[in-house]
Parts: C-alpha cells; structure tokens; sequence
C-alpha cells in the first residue's frame, strides 16, 4: 500500500501535514476536482452558460425557404428536445416566428470538437459537441449514432413547429470560419486596402433561433457530488468546444487535457507528475499528487466563484457557504442519497458535527480523499490523501482509515 497526503491551513499557508506529498498516484474520482474548475474557469463562474443556435445561409436571411437550417453549438449538456427554454422545440418556435417556413435539409456543426476521440477514454463514448440531455440513460455508442438520433429529433420539432424539411438526411455543414479577403494591389503594384464587400456566397451564416442553458453550477453539483462520470467527461468534451489558443488538434481529447493542464499551470498549481488522462477518473492512466490536489484547492478557495459578486474574504465566502466550488463538493455526514447534498459522502463521519467538503475517489486498489475541513479551531485546511494498492485490498478500510485522519486534523 502506498499513501500520500498533504494538508495545508488555507489561512496561513502552513504545510500541517506530509507524507509522500509530490508521489503520483492513481486518483481516481478526485480526477474530477480538475474537470469541475476547468469549468467554472472556462464559464467565467456561475454566470457562465452554454448557448446553441440555428442558423441559415447569410444570402437567404429574411426569406422564408432556405436551403439548409444548421444546428451549432457550445457542448452544452443540457440541452432537452422538448422541456423548456433550452431546447430543440424553443429554437424550432424562434425559427419559425421568424418566417422560416421550409429548408431543403438540416445540418449539424460539431464545431472544433472531434467527439470520436474521446472514445479513447475508459468512458468508452464518443462526446459530440451537440448531444441531449435525454442521452445520459442510453447513450449513443458512436457519432453517426449520435448524429442521426439528434438530427431526426430536430427534424421533428421543425416540422411540429410548422417548418417543412424536404429531406430527412442530414447535409454537411459549412464550417463558420472568419473571411480573409484576397490582396489587393493597384496597377503599379501598390498595396491597397482589402475589399470591404463580402462575397454573398462567403458571408456567415445568420442565426435565425438561440438558446441558452441556466448556470453551469447546478450540473456541476449533480456531477461531483454523486460523482457521476459521463457528466464529468460531458463537462470535459464541453471545453473542447470553446475556442483555442492554438487550433491544432484543441477540439481532439488529447487537446482538451493540455488545455487543462494549461488552466491549472496558470493558476499557479504545481503540475509535476500529474498526468491528465479523462475527465472522470475512470482512466487508471491518470496521476495526481496530493501538492497539485492540494495546490487547486487553495486557488479555488483563495480566488471563489460566487453567485454574485462580493468584497467579502475567501474565509467569509467559505463559511458562509457562497463558494461555489467548495458547495459543489459532497459534505460529509449528512445522510440521505448520493444524489443529495452529501453526495458519495452522505454516509460518512455521521455523528461527527464536522464539516467536511470533499471529492472521493475510488477504483479497485485505490482510494482517495480531497477536499476541505473545518477544524476545531475554526482553521480551514485543504487536504488531499491517495491511497493505491493491489486491487484486492479491502476498500471499506482505506475509507475507514481516512475518516480517521479526517477526524484527526480536525481536532486540532
């Protein structure tokens, strides 16, 4: 068995407690600590949201047959067919409030997001940049799934809202990408300016209907605290659907994990032997230590995401419940279904009176703890403890185990 452990008190800086603590280990569901801040940091808090649009040819805006209506969005994860605001229905409403009345087909944009890469994870699924809330019960096993179950839904609230679709296959998109006019020069070889006048065939697409999620929080609490893992690789697909630095291979997995390790190294967290492998997890590839576990939890308390802004310390912040991240973490002791507020650590430190807030980890062989503390003092310390052995050891004592560091630090 080999454990690592670092406990800080966030209030002085003080390293509290060591063991091993720059030691990569398989972390497991703590995995998700790092997609949940890449989300908040990326949404800008909980303000951020996702959007999805249908646009038309720029030549055919205004007119009320178009050759093509096109589906483009964010990676939102919660957009539904029918319920609500965010949906396929309400944008087939826009559209044809719009005077939309017929298109020759309907196109999906999957943006930069190349959803067949993300298969690789042990997720094992593809993450399309457009998907439905209704997925997450039977998932698509592949993006041509993906895409013909999307595209036959949209098809039908187009023509449930009145808009004729004369074809059910679905065309392919146009790539929006910006116009670069061709150099120009005038006779005696003089640069001139570039053409003002776009070509009409060259022009974006008009946006015709627009939706937009709520805030981002509610799905990340229902993501880390039961630790929900095709939530948790949705929310990493997500980022890949966001502009890049640099375009080559951003919207690919492998783009989308250095994005994240670029995120956390400008937040100033030591990234020495972490290896980012999922969104989730589930991936037995993936290496944290209990420094750079440790390192986020100080960020992501020191600088808090609240739901409105504030001129309150980080401490306040915290104690009174308004850091966003930290309540998006399950709180111990608090009984009911993991789906709750206690999340996977509902059942844990019953009786205790302390507040813990925390992400678990588990795999067979390896357990993990990360997450905050209130001690008897009234000191918050951020600790993080990885515990990796054969896959054969009894997991209910490595919990057991941490439970007992947990009430042990707290005491202090």
């Amino acid at each position: 068995m080999t454990t690592a452990l670092l406990v800080r008190d966030l209030g002085t800086g003080e390293v509290t407690a060591a063991l091993s603590p720059d030691t990569p280990l398989i972390p497991a569901s703590t995995t998700k600590l790092v997609t949940g801040a890449a989300t908040l940091i990326a949404r800008q808090g909980a303000r951020g949201w996702w959007s999805t649009e249908l646009t038309v040819p720029a030549a055919q805006e205004g007119q009320a047959r178009v050759n093509a209506l096109t589906l483009r969005g964010s990676g939102d994860p919660t957009l539904s067919v029918s319920e609500g605001a965010n949906s396929l229905r309400a944008l087939a409403a826009q559209a044809y409030a719009r005077g939309v009345r017929r298109a020759g087909e309907v196109r999906l944009d999957p943006g930069r997001v190349d959803a067949a890469s993300f298969a690789a994870t042990e997720y094992g699924l593809p993450m399309p940049a457009l998907r439905l809330s209704g997925w997450e019960a039977r998932p698509p096993g592949s993006v041509a799934e993906a895409q013909r179950r999307l595209g036959a839904a949209l098809i039908g609230e187009l023509r449930r809202a009145g808009i004729r679709v004369d074809r059910d296959a679905l065309g392919t998109a146009v790539p929006r990408r910006p116009y670069v006019p061709a150099p120009r020069q005038d006779a005696q070889g003089r640069r001139l300016d570039p053409d003002p006048v776009i070509p009409a065939a060259r022009r974006p697409e008009s946006g015709v209907a627009s939706v937009r999620s709520g805030p981002v929080t509610p799905f990340l609490n229902s993501t880390l605290r039961p630790s929900d893992n095709a939530r948790a690789e949705s929310l990493l697909a997500a980022l890949a659907a966001l502009p890049g630095e640099d375009d080559a291979g951003s919207g690919t997995l492998a783009g989308t994990l250095n994005r994240e390790r670029a995120a956390l190294r400008r937040l100033g967290v030591d990234l020495s032997g972490v290896v980012l492998a999922d969104g989730s997890g589930l991936s037995r590839s993936d290496r944290q230590t209990p420094r750079a576990l440790v390192g986020l939890l100080k960020v992501m308390y020191d600088l808090p995401y609240t739901a409105a802004p504030t001129t309150d310390t980080p401490a306040q912040v915290y104690a009174t419940r308004r850091n966003l991240f930290a309540e998006a973490l399950p709180q111990a002791g608090v009984g009911g279904s993991k789906e709750g507020r206690g999340g996977t650590l509902a059942a844990r430190l019953t009786g205790s009176g302390l507040d813990v807030r925390a992400k678990t980890g588990t795999l067979p062989g390896v357990s993990a703890l990360a997450g905050y503390v209130t001690a008897r003092s009234g000191r918050t310390l951020a600790f993080a403890v990885l515990m990796n052995g054969p896959e054969s050891t009894p997991l209910l004592e490595l919990r057991a185990a941490q439970d007992r560091l947990v009430r042990a630090l707290a005491a202090d």
